[in-house]
């Protein structure tokens, strides 16, 4: 995922009133931090979780590498995510996410944002894991924070992203952010939330190889692939 806005306009748009030191990110991987927007009590808040759901019940929090992405289908009554479903609901601000597919036998990247470059929201799920459950307890107990992870919604590809792949985030409206954040939001009216989008919001540019490293987090992420070396017609001569 790609988020490089800066501060002031994720404060603007999702109305939340942290000025973190966030610094743009090109390429943010499953296991990294990554920001989220949700509600505490009747106000926005900002947080950073790990990329990767860890269910409370998890025995050990390796399990997150495996939950980047939720079946927004299946996610309320799936035991890793249905609690999170129900109670913590979330947004993931984003300027643009990856995609690959296979060009002449090399896996190549597109980055997917909105046609006119704003910011949007991704649906999340975020969780608080405190440790393995059933161990034995210490006296005094340890005083180390909680572990707070976070997942992506998936849905079916529109008809643009159908190309790469069968499924995409779910991106949500800015109309349906209220509804999204709501305990009270019956789960019917969630699921006509969790929809692919409309298939003329998006593009996909071709980006080169270096996006395909975790360690590359900066702008040449957004560089275009290199042009194919073409082979002489056979009937060109060579001036060497």
């Amino acid at each position: 995922m790609m988020l490089t806005s800066p501060v002031s306009a994720i404060e603007r748009i999702f109305g939340v009133p942290e000025r973190p030191n966030l610094k743009p990110r090109w390429n943010i991987a499953p296991t990294q931090e990554i920001p989220v927007i949700r509600k505490d009590k009747d106000r926005r808040r900002l947080a950073l979780p790990r990329w990767g759901l860890v269910p409370s019940w998890a025995e050990d929090p390796s399990i997150g590498a495996r939950m980047i992405n939720a079946r927004a289908e299946s996610a309320a009554e799936k035991p890793a995510f249905r609690e999170a479903f129900r109670l913590r609901r979330c947004l993931v601000p984003v300027d643009g996410f990856y995609e690959w597919a296979e060009v002449d036998g090399r896996k190549q990247g597109r980055i997917i944002r909105r046609r006119d470059r704003a910011l949007f929201a991704l649906a999340g799920l975020w969780e608080s894991w405190r440790g393995p459950k059933g161990g034995p307890e210490l006296d005094p107990p340890l005083e180390t924070p909680p572990l707070e992870t976070a997942t992506v919604l998936t849905t079916s590809a529109n008809a643009a992203l159908s190309v790469l792949h069968d499924r995409m985030p779910v991106i949500l409206d800015e109309g349906d952010w209220a509804a999204w954040f709501d305990p009270e939001t019956p789960l019917s009216d969630l699921a006509t939330l969790l929809r692919p989008a409309p298939d003329d919001l998006l593009d996909l540019t071709p980006v080169g190889p270096r996006v395909n490293s975790v360690r590359n987090d900066d702008p040449g992420c957004l560089d275009p692939p290199p042009e194919p070396v073409r082979k002489p017609a056979d009937d060109q001569f060579s001036l060497f």
